[in-house]
């Protein structure tokens, strides 16, 4: 199988590909990255010496670059996407242009060229809040009515929409998955679990929205990655169509995960410090994965307490890799790394 994978050197993207090539040898990887500020090739593979591994730089918005690189490849799996919350909250009209228009640009794209496989990859955030439709806090169902809290969340649920209605309409075999929070090797580090990691180490605060008790459902990426590539594998006939949440039942608070990085690195619970709480700030994230779990038999295996020491350790041993992301000086996440420092 030859394998388009959009967003390709950011964190889930690579972690993606990094995956397909170790444990399906046979596949070929053409990603397609704009390489924007969270987009890094040092993410990958070395290119040269992989020979199953191509890379094009472009944006997926642009229908020439799209069908240039589809060309040879029967499978797309979509992560391309503006993705932070906060920074949809300043300026939603790259996650619009991005997340909306340029999936519909990829669908185009592989409606017209008879692609076999289209995964998407969707979000939690979607969802919303976790809870029933009388308004009792649970786990996310897939047939839950969306309701996103923020613009990021509002342009992943119509790209998700978007995509449904090809398989709807066209008969694309597009599946959608909806994960939850990823953390793990590569995370760019203006999210929480990297960034709380950083600051321990660097002895910044490290800042707390809220009351720090917002909950989320933790999955280390090398899980996410391994049902992402079981789906795809998967006869078309099997998975098209349908929409698969993703999670691992590792919920923890904000609060619980800043206290864990400190202990486990030896440092004083007083680097902790509550800020402001962020607009529309989802209180609960978690999925039900009764639907993978029974249907295709798969289910997460890294717990969080190996996962978050894993991620920790990495994150120590590459500090050439966050040197270079930091050289860059991107103003959003120096503003995210010192968010605590004036409110201790």
């Amino acid at each position: 199988m030859r394998i388009l994978v959009t967003g390709g050197a950011g964190f889930i993207g690579s972690n993606f590909v990094r995956h397909i090539l170790t444990a399906y040898p046979d596949d070929g990887v053409v990603v397609l990255d704009k390489l924007t500020y969270a987009g890094n090739v040092a993410n990958l593979p070395p290119i040269a010496a992989t020979p199953h591994l191509s890379f094009i730089q472009g944006d997926i918005c642009d229908a020439e670059v799209v069908e240039h690189a589809l060309t040879g490849c029967d499978a797309i799996v979509h992560f391309a996407a503006e993705t932070h919350v906060d920074r949809s909250l300043l300026n939603a009209q790259d996650f619009i242009a991005t997340n909306v228009q340029g999936t519909y640009t990829l669908l185009e794209a592989a409606r017209k060229k008879d692609i076999q496989h289209f995964l998407y990859i969707s979000t939690d955030e979607v969802y919303g809040n976790a809870c029933s439709p009388e308004g009792v806090s649970r786990p996310s169902l897939e047939t839950d009515t969306l309701r996103p809290l923020s613009p990021y969340a509002a342009s992943k649920a119509g790209a998700d929409m978007l995509a449904f209605s090809y398989w709807a309409s066209y008969g694309l075999p597009v599946t959608i998955t909806r994960c939850s929070n990823n953390y793990g090797p590569y995370q760019y580090p203006e999210k929480q679990l990297p960034l709380f990691i950083m600051n321990a180490l660097e002895g910044r605060p490290l800042p707390i929205y809220g009351d720090g008790q917002h909950s989320r459902d933790w999955i280390h990426v090398c899980d996410h990655v391994e049902a992402l590539a079981f789906i795809l594998h998967q006869p078309a006939i099997r998975v098209a169509g349908e929409i698969f949440n993703i999670g691992a039942q590792e919920e923890r608070s904000t609060l619980q995960n800043a206290l864990t990085v400190l202990k486990i690195l030896e440092k004083s619970d007083e680097q902790i410090s509550f800020v402001q709480d962020r607009l529309g700030h989802v209180r609960r994230h978690a999925v039900d994965t009764t639907r993978i779990r029974l249907q295709l038999g798969w289910q997460s295996h890294i717990s969080f307490t190996e996962g978050i020491r894993q991620t920790i350790n990495w994150y120590q041993e590459n500090t050439a890799w966050i040197e270079s992301i930091k050289e860059k000086r991107n103003d959003f996440l120096n503003t995210a790394l010192n968010l605590g420092v004036q409110r201790q």
